[in-house]
């Protein structure tokens, strides 16, 4: 089994690696991949090191999955020539995700989906991603009308660049920003570029992509936020339902849903932080509670870390799913 990794060296590519060895993927052949810049320097995994290499030279080793982290412009230009040496490629950028013709997979929720044509598989956004798998069984159980969701997200999200930013201004220096103002002791609520419908981009990745893997008819609305964290997005969501709930019902319902971890026992001041996810798969949910405003209506608070199940985990356990049903 040959795995590349397209963008070994960034955040997420290096969590990839991380990934794959903590869950044991069958690997017998890494083959990192990442810009001139880094060609011909060294990686270890699992004990073991290998040599990072240029595009080209990848597609002519015709790896079996090939995990990209790499960008949209990189996907757009590589993905496809992949996928003609039948490696079956899974892209956590945005290039693919809204494409009629390629699958956007959590696997909890729709990777039953998936076929053995599928060579090109989009990852979904990080902040749609812990959501859905939040919203998805509750979905099933009261069907969801509308969602109103304010997120609190990582500068992890961004990239090393972000957090070299962030490392500088606590230290004084103010050089190098990727973020058009300070972001230490600061929130943005400039996630991505601005469209010209006054949302960012990113708000409306999460409501295009709900739209496509949960339901068309969910009406939602975003506000994505950056904020100074480093272990994981945080997302304030406010539910309104078809039909009522009993709040011990939900608790019931999310205990026994795989991926998800109630925190949320105010007594003891337990609830999700971003502080006590970084480095884990689950998604956490808390701060359970009925919104007396507005019947059949319910509030969450939702926390995951965005570098494991908003990128790398996710497209693990894609791939996973995909040996396990023998599709590639």
């Amino acid at each position: 089994m040959r795995i590349a990794i397209v963008g070994a060296t960034g955040l997420v590519g290096r969590e990839m690696m991380e990934v794959l060895e903590e869950r044991n993927f069958p690997v017998d052949e890494l083959i990192p991949v990442a810009s001139a810049k880094s060609v011909g320097k060294e990686l270890s995994f699992k004990n073991r090191t290998f040599k990072i290499i240029g595009m080209k030279d990848a597609i002519a080793l015709q790896p079996d999955i090939a995990l990209f982290s790499a960008g949209g412009s990189t996907s757009l230009e590589w993905a496809p020539e992949l996928a003609r040496v039948n490696t079956t490629v899974i892209d956590n950028s945005s290039a693919w995700r809204m494409d009629p013709d390629k699958k956007l997979i959590i696997p909890e929720i729709n990777g039953h989906e998936l076929t053995k044509s599928d060579k090109i598989i989009a990852n979904p956004n990080c902040s749609t991603i812990q959501m859905l798998v939040a919203l998805a069984p509750l979905h099933k159980a009261y069907n969801i009308r509308r969602v109103v969701v304010s997120t609190y997200q990582s500068i992890t999200g961004t990239g090393k660049d972000a957090v070299v930013q962030m490392e500088n201004e606590r230290a004084g220096n103010n050089a190098n920003k990727v973020y058009p103002w300070p972001i230490d002791k600061n929130c943005l609520p400039h996630c991505d570029v601005f469209l010209e419908s006054g949302y960012t981009k990113e708000e409306q990745k999460m409501i295009s992509e709900t739209h496509k893997i949960l339901d068309p008819a969910i009406r939602l609305t975003a506000t994505a936020v950056r904020v100074p964290v480093m272990g994981g997005h945080s997302e304030a969501i406010n539910l309104e339902f078809e039909t009522d709930f009993k709040i011990e019902d939900i608790f019931e319902l999310f205990d026994s849903t795989e991926g998800i971890v109630v925190q949320d026992d105010l007594a003891k001041n337990l609830y999700p932080m971003p502080l006590h996810s970084r480095g884990k798969d689950d998604v956490f949910v808390g701060r359970i509670r009925r919104d007396h405003s507005r019947e059949n209506c319910l509030n969450l608070w939702v926390v995951s870390d965005n570098l494991r199940k908003g990128a790398a985990t996710n497209a693990i356990q894609i791939a996973e799913l995909l040996l396990k049903r023998n599709l590639v």
